[in-house]
């Protein structure tokens, strides 16, 4: 029988607000079995940039990563955000570890090409060293790993922390009976966008299609539920969606998402 692995995802909002972050790393540190917490930093990285004098370049809601933007997401995501942390884990006992993807080579992008748009140093992953972290997690390590990844050849590249959670999520799949979580500040995938209790508890694929056909899923939410979707179809066992208290022991309002 397989053991059980978790693989959380914190959003932005979480790691803005010290509240809710340190609340969400008590949680996550008393996860039962092994675990493996997955981050960004962008808005972060967008503040540290201003004070530096670099302006942050968007598009469509994604970040144009050039040499500059680059030294300043790894100083933040990998540095400020993912020390920060590691030692509020630390402070929680659980002996956790920082990693970029270039650490013990574990995910491997190459550059997104260019079609419309040149993104700069923006990676799509290609490949997880699933030993190298399975390695780790033997060893009651858990790893924290920040929104960077690199080419093997020493190039960094920005990735997005979503995929790098789904990526992860399906190589250790194989190996462990692997749930994928994905923490934000919604308490899950909403029936009504405006009423924050409207959250529908199970969501699979035939639902899936009949919540899309009738709107109640849409916008940024969709390519939300297709990482999902594709991380079920990749031997993925389940996906939750919701804040930060569906990571309690009796938590029951949030969405989970299966085949």
């Amino acid at each position: 029988m397989k053991q059980k692995l978790s693989i959380v995802k914190i959003g932005g909002n979480i790691i803005e607000d010290q509240e809710s972050l340190s609340q969400f790393l008590k949680l996550f540190a008393q996860l039962e079995g092994k675990k493996v917490l997955v981050h960004g930093g962008g808005k972060r990285a967008t503040d540290f940039g201003k004070k530096l004098g670099i302006e942050s370049k968007m598009v469509d809601g994604r970040r144009i990563t050039d040499a500059q933007s680059l030294e300043v997401v790894v100083m933040v995501y990998a540095g400020l955000v993912n020390k920060n942390i590691v030692a509020q884990l630390q402070a929680s006992n659980c002996n956790a570890i920082g990693l970029s993807g270039a650490d013990a080579n574990t995910i491997i992008a190459e550059k997104r090409p260019v079609n419309e748009i040149d993104f700069g140093f923006v990676g799509d992953i290609i490949a997880v060293n699933s030993e190298s972290i399975s390695r780790l997690l033997s060893a009651a390590f858990v790893p924290v790993f920040c929104a960077l990844t690199h080419d093997g050849r020493g190039q960094l590249f920005n990735t997005n922390a979503d995929t790098i959670a789904s990526e992860v999520a399906i190589a250790l799949s194989h190996t462990y009976d692997t749930t994928l979580y994905y923490c934000f500040e919604k308490k899950g995938v909403l029936r009504t966008i405006t009423d924050e209790d409207s959250v529908i508890r199970r969501i699979n694929m035939e639902s899936y299609q009949k919540l899309k056909q009738q709107k109640i899923i849409s916008d940024g939410m969709l390519p939300k539920l297709e990482n999902c979707f594709h991380a079920l179809n990749k031997r993925v066992q389940r996906v939750c969606i919701g804040d930060l208290s569906m990571l309690e022991p009796k938590a029951q309002l949030f969405t989970t998402i299966t085949l």
